[in-house]
């Protein structure tokens, strides 16, 4: 059907196994997600299958959006997202499509989502730094980063150099977690450990892309 769906963080639970282990585990709630333009090669240079989530007041969009909407007579969403067609199942705009339909338990997904903010924080909780020592003549330094920089080269503070600064509040992806359950009467499923952002939060979740490459190597030798 599709390579993901856009969903919404719903919280976190346990669920137990049948060897009697607990694991923590997070329902995410998937569509049912609109079908609002199937792209082709021939008119965008690529396929691809764009999909609506959720439900916002018209007035709430621009006319542009609106109309975007309009021609596959949906409701304007809150969040749209592209995807790949797999299989030969057939897609019309303004299909719904529901979680069952793209996964099944034992799945393996990536999940990406905004991370909960955070604030401003220091080097120690943003880049785990150790810090400089308790004692030996260490005097008001104990939180800080240390040397930035060096001599007459290169003469200035290198990009991307590990700074206190914005923690969270960004992307974030986690790979790599098991389906547990699908909960077709509740359009969610069930996944196995922490998914990124707080409860309500909009997430996109894909099959796995390291599963797959991996067996597409396997099956090409």
């Amino acid at each position: 059907m599709l390579s993901g769906l856009i969903g919404k963080k719903l919280g976190m639970t346990q669920v137990t196994e049948a060897t009697g282990k607990v694991r923590a585990a997070t329902v995410i709630e998937l569509g049912p997600c609109a079908v609002t333009q199937i792209k082709t090669a021939a008119t965008d240079g690529y396929d691809a299958v764009q999909i609506g989530f959720g439900r916002r007041r018209a007035s709430r969009v621009s006319s542009a959006v609106r109309g975007h909407y309009a021609k596959a007579e949906v409701a304007p969403g809150i969040k749209l997202g592209e995807f790949e067609r797999r299989g030969e199942a057939e897609l019309k705009p303004g299909q719904n499509i529901a979680a069952a339909d793209v996964f099944k338990a034992g799945d393996l997904v990536d999940v990406c989502g905004t991370s909960k903010g955070r604030g401003y924080a220091g080097v120690i909780r943003r880049h785990h730094f150790a810090g400089f020592p308790g004692s030996h003549g260490t005097h008001e330094y104990f939180r800080h980063g240390g040397s930035i920089g060096n001599r007459s080269y290169p003469g200035r503070v290198r990009k991307g150099m590990r700074m206190a600064g914005q923690l969270g509040n960004e992307s974030a992806t986690v790979l790599n977690l098991r389906v547990l359950e699908i909960l077709p009467d509740d359009n969610a499923i069930v996944v196995a450990g922490a998914v990124p952002g707080a409860d309500g939060t909009v997430v996109v979740v894909c099959h796995a892309a390291k599963e797959r490459r991996r067996q597409m190597e396997s099956a090409n030798g």
